[in-house]
């Protein structure tokens, strides 16, 4: 009888344990919900927001009047979007409508959300555009003063006054924003580029930041590039294993992979311990950690 009470003590315990663990893993809706609205709109955000996500993951371009644009390119994708008049925008055009060389009113007019996404056919349609980031801040603060913001400066070298200011006018940009709204203590700022990470460090050594990892990286190689160290290390989720979360999280790194949409998947990173999860589908990663 000893030895079952025992039994059950442990499996209890392991039990509670694992939902504890669950709870702290946060949830954050890449670019809103891209499998279910369309990308980095202000309908999609505030459907992350209501279904439960902890943070809401974005994406920011810089137009030719200054203004910080939400949106994963520095140009009008033809992949998702139609020109102001409704019509496809030529293959040849691609990448040519470039934010950095058009006012915003102008980027305003492009309709972002009624075109069939390939790689995302469920989700739903809407006439919708690129909101500025100081939209997102007011409409997202009113749902959830509590939301926090992560948030990827998209640069690259080769788009240095081209697609995109400098790395110090860039990040300047963005900073005087979340200044404005008062959201610093729930911000943290992401890159692919580590000029901009030095950069951000270099104004506001207090913002913390995540490192981005691409699928073909190395994370420990990459993490030598920098001359600090980040808060975040954010890979691409393959790229993880169940030992080295440990040991990265035990150096005090917080580890959020990206992009996580299959729920075996998911499963596999709540197993691992990773501190929040990137997903296109915070419908069915927030019912997982609930469970």
């Amino acid at each position: 009888m000893k030895s079952l009470k025992i039994l059950f003590a442990i499996t209890l315990s392991t039990i509670i344990m694992s939902c504890e663990h669950k709870n702290t893993i946060g949830v954050q809706g890449h670019r809103g919900c891209r499998g279910i609205l369309p990308e980095n709109s202000l309908p999609a955000f505030k459907k992350a927001i209501e279904l439960g996500v902890n943070t809401l993951e974005l994406d920011l371009a810089i137009s030719k009047d200054k203004k910080v644009v939400v949106s994963h390119e520095p140009f009008i994708s033809r992949f998702y979007c139609l020109d102001p008049s409704g019509a496809e925008i030529p293959e040849e055009v691609d990448k040519l409508l470039n934010l950095y060389t058009m006012n915003y009113e102008v980027i305003k007019q492009f309709d972002c959300g009624s075109k069939i996404h390939e790689r995302y056919p469920e989700q739903q349609k809407m006439v919708t555009y690129k909101p500025l980031l100081n939209e997102v801040f007011v409409m997202a603060d009113s749902l959830n003063e509590h939301i926090k913001y992560n948030i990827e400066l998209k640069a690259r070298l080769e788009y240095d006054n081209v697609y995109t200011p400098e790395p110090k006018e860039f990040v300047t940009l963005v900073l005087n924003e979340i200044k404005e709204h008062h959201v610093f203590n729930r911000c943290n700022l992401q890159s692919f580029d580590v000029r901009i990470l030095e950069e951000i460090k270099q104004q506001a050594p207090k913002m913390d930041v995540a490192l981005l990892i691409d699928d073909d990286e190395n994370i420990e190689e990459k993490l030598t590039k920098l001359s600090f160290k980040p808060e975040i290390i954010s890979p691409y989720y393959e790229l993880l294993i169940k030992s080295e979360v440990k040991d990265y999280q035990k150096q005090g790194f917080k580890i959020i992979p990206w992009t996580v949409n299959e729920v075996d998947d998911m499963k596999v990173m709540i197993d691992f311990g990773v501190n929040a999860i990137i997903t296109d589908y915070p419908n069915k990663l927030i019912p997982l950690l609930k469970d």
